[in-house]
């Protein structure tokens, strides 16, 4: 009888349940529309790895599935073609492992779909390993896709499955590992189980917080090299309320389409200019839209004022910077050109603001990401917003949060909160990274896939992100409150008399349309976007659309490295949609 591990495979099968839905786009709503509607799906896949050697010493410890799945949405019982299966390899997160299923498989109909499903193994919340290693979160796209392009595919069900501890009992009496000859292999089983338990030690165990990297700068701070074949031009304002703001035109040919382009809070124009991928501005020149112009408003990181303690909110954006921006705009390119505005975060939401809010006009279309008029955040960052202006500004009296506090010189409050922050935060070794996922949303990390950045984008977060003051942080929460609204601030404020109380009063009459993007992973403002669309269509239905990216957070919707290829194809779309000759 041979020992060798390289004659030892193990064998196991599995059978996980639960509901999805055609509509939803989120997997926590596909789960509840699913459950809803009597959605079921059923994967009964069994799991070989032939060579247990080759799966313990490769990185991605891989294995093969077979089997079928269940699903009347998808026709019924659906045999699997061919599939494959990776047991806990790792991630771009240092602290994250996955149990991914993958398989291609044909409806009864001789329709091909691609279903993905991933286990998210890490260690976030109290007595969670259960749920993780239990939990399967399901797309399905249509047609045989290429698992590294999601983004680019056509989703076609969505939602959660999963293990229940009868089925975990009858994955144990399937495990058989065996030898060459057939034979149950004791050794075998001690090195799988091993390794399994190593796994999960990994993730769930005690850490050492890691020590934060120090990254060179190969980028120039606020450099505009990652555009080329443009003439680049400064273009300095002034808003109502006193403050200078800036555009930048980036100019190639004379286009009738101009694109003005908006950050979100704490970042600046620079992330629409990045040199290390195709980015947004250099895309839209390269795509024959020769007049395309970025936005810094008293947001942005490249002013002083997010560094002190102002009682600014987003209705002084909105009534403003918003307005004055396009009147600048207006100056330089004439009335007769249209003007298609693409927006971030803060921006997008004050944007939206502005538009429903009837301080701008003339945009001939809008494409709005993560947030637009209904604020949806995730639990923990509800109780961040409601307590940590309070704490920020009459506890610990700091003037504003800053990702690079960790690299200060000596000791400071700041710096002990970035300390902190390092403790908790075991994904990476970047303090920024750390600070903005305490800054922003819930999660580890919050603002994007650690897997969708370029190295070089992860080095230089503290170049792409400034402080923030917190009674910004005021505004958001009192939307959240009032029932996931945009709403004034301060209605009884006479300066603020032009704007609505509640920005959706005039939705209806608002006839520029709007394309709300969003990724289906975001930790930030959870499926606002969809939400926003979902009351939008209830108001004016087919006016705007709905485009939700799987595999994307927040930020990296327009930071990530295959954004070119993954998200801008749909800005692109949507804006040649509504050129007009």
């Amino acid at each position: 009888m041979s020992n060798n591990s390289q004659d030892i495979r193990v064998d196991f099968a599995e059978v996980m349940h639960g509901y999805v839905s055609a509509q939803a786009t989120t997997f926590a709503d596909g789960y509840a529309q699913g459950d809803v509607n009597g959605d079921a799906l059923a994967l009964h896949v069994s799991v070989a790895i032939s060579d247990l050697d080759a799966f313990l010493t490769q990185s991605q410890h891989a294995g093969s599935l077979s089997g079928h799945i269940v699903c009347p949405l998808l026709g019924g019982l659906c045999p699997v073609q061919s599939g494959a299966f990776r047991l806990l390899p790792d991630t771009a997160d240092r602290d994250r492992k996955v149990m991914y299923y993958q398989v291609v498989a044909c409806t009864p109909q001789g329709e091909f779909f691609t279903f993905v499903g991933e286990k998210q193994v890490q260690h976030d919340a109290v007595l969670d390993l259960w749920h993780d290693t239990t939990t399967l979160y399901v797309n399905v796209f249509r047609g045989q896709v290429d698992p590294d392009k999601t983004a680019q595919a056509e989703l076609w069900v969505t939602g959660i499955i999963g293990l229940d501890l009868s089925d975990f009992i009858r994955v144990l009496r399937t495990l058989r590992v065996t030898n060459s000859n057939g034979d149950a292999s004791i050794e075998g089983l001690a090195r799988f189980g091993g390794f399994f338990a190593g796994k999960l030690w990994d993730v769930y165990g005690p850490q050492v917080p890691p020590a934060p990297n120090q990254p060179n700068r190969r980028y120039a701070k606020n450099t505009t090299e990652g555009v080329t074949g443009a003439d680049i031009s400064v273009h300095p304002f002034s808003t109502a309320d006193g403050l200078g703001l800036q555009l930048t035109r980036f100019s190639r040919a004379t286009c009738d389409d101009v694109v003005l382009i908006v950050h979100g809070l704490t970042s600046s124009s620079d992330m629409f200019i990045m040199p290390e991928h195709q980015n947004l501005v250099q895309t839209l020149l390269d795509h024959e839209f020769g007049d395309v112009w970025t936005l810094d408003f008293r947001g942005s990181c490249r002013f002083p004022y997010n560094l002190e303690r102002t009682r600014y909110t987003l209705d002084d954006i909105a009534l403003f910077d918003h307005p004055a921006a396009l009147a600048e705009l207006r100056r330089h390119i004439g009335p007769q050109r249209r003007i298609h505005v693409i927006a971030h975060c803060v921006g997008a939401l004050s944007m939206a603001m502005s538009l429903f809010g009837r301080s701008v006009q003339g945009v001939t279309s809008m494409i709005l990401n993560s947030v637009a008029l209904t604020p949806y955040v995730p639990r923990w960052s509800e109780i961040k917003l409601a307590l940590g202006p309070w704490v920020s500004d009459y506890l610990i009296g700091v003037e504003y949060y800053s990702p690079s506090w960790r690299r200060q010189p000596g000791w400071s409050v700041g710096k002990l909160i970035a300390t902190a922050a390092d403790m908790v935060h075991q994904e990476c070794d970047s303090p920024e990274c750390h600070m903005l996922s305490f800054m922003w949303g819930s999660g580890r990390p919050a603002l994007f896939n650690h897997a969708n950045l370029a190295p070089e984008t992860h080095d230089r977060l503290g170049d792409l992100f400034g402080g923030a003051p917190v009674h910004y942080y005021r505004h958001i929460s009192k939307m959240v409150r009032a029932g996931h609204r945009a709403i004034k601030f301060d209605p009884s404020n006479p300066r603020y008399a032009a704007l609505p109380d509640d920005y959706l009063t005039h939705a209806a009459q608002t006839d520029t349309p709007i394309l709300l993007i969003q990724g289906q992973d975001n930790r930030v403002f959870a499926d606002s976007n969809i939400q926003c669309h979902a009351l939008l269509e209830k108001i004016v239905p087919g006016r705007h659309q709905l485009r939700v990216i799987p595999g994307y957070g927040h930020q990296d919707i327009f930071m990530g490295k295959n954004v070119h290829l993954d998200v801008f194809p749909h800005l692109i779309k949507f804006l040649r949609e509504h050129c007009h000759d």
